[in-house]
């Protein structure tokens, strides 16, 4: 993957985009940039930001268009993305947010989007077996959970069910994200930006098949 690249991980919530975006960016040694976590950032910090997007978080909801793209876009702007490139997690959401993101980035906006699909019966049980450390974000399960249950092997912090991975919270995200995200598989395979990948499995043998597809259709580009 050349300097520069700009890729976007689609996928439901609890499809693992956000470990396997981590797996990437250190791949490619190129910026992960997750709207989830500038939004735990927020709430952690009480602002008055983060108080806002908890309400929504909190809910289950989506947190409205014009505050993402603002957070969004300074991050962005700064040297390491603008720079080296990134992966983006959790943004685009809607075909508003996609639009928005195309006219900040120049030279026709992000290279590449991969739909992580996983089938929405697997991602209700591993939503709501998930465990999440309160500081550092360390994602966990009921089955691969820290040492010590409570505590995060990273970083020592609090290991917790987030509030909302409740099954009603779970089960409003998945139907918002039908009505507002999926829409935007359609948009993207319309630009010729979209590959799909099975996200089911062994996390190493996804992460070996996400870094195959991108690295194939980036050659593909590139010989264009």
């Amino acid at each position: 993957m050349v300097p520069g690249t700009r890729l976007v991980v689609l996928g439901k919530q609890g499809a693992g985009k956000g470990t396997q975006a981590v797996r990437l960016a250190r791949h490619y040694a190129v910026p992960h940039v997750s709207t989830g976590d500038i939004f735990r950032a927020a709430v952690r910090s009480g602002s008055e930001f983060g108080k806002k997007a908890r309400e929504f978080m909190d809910a289950g909801e989506l947190v409205p268009d014009d505050v993402v793209v603002g957070v969004v876009q300074e991050r962005l702007s700064q040297n390491d993305a603008r720079l080296r490139g990134f992966i983006l997690d959790g943004f685009p959401r809607t075909v508003f947010q996609a639009e928005a993101l195309d006219e900040l980035l120049p030279n026709g906006g992000v290279e590449l989007v991969i739909d992580l699909e996983v089938p929405t019966e697997v991602v209700l049980k591993r939503l709501a077996s998930r465990r999440v450390c309160v500081e550092c974000g360390t994602n966990y399960s009921i089955e691969k959970p820290p040492s010590d249950p409570e505590k995060c092997d990273v970083c020592g912090g609090k290991v917790v069910q987030r509030e909302d991975d409740t099954v009603s919270a779970i089960r409003r995200r998945l139907e918002l994200y039908e009505e507002q995200t999926a829409p935007l598989i359609a948009w993207y395979m319309r630009k010729d930006k979209l590959v799909t990948v099975d996200g089911i499995g062994d996390p190493d043998k996804v992460t070996a098949r996400l870094i195959r597809a991108i690295d194939l259709r980036l050659r593909r580009g590139a010989d264009a």
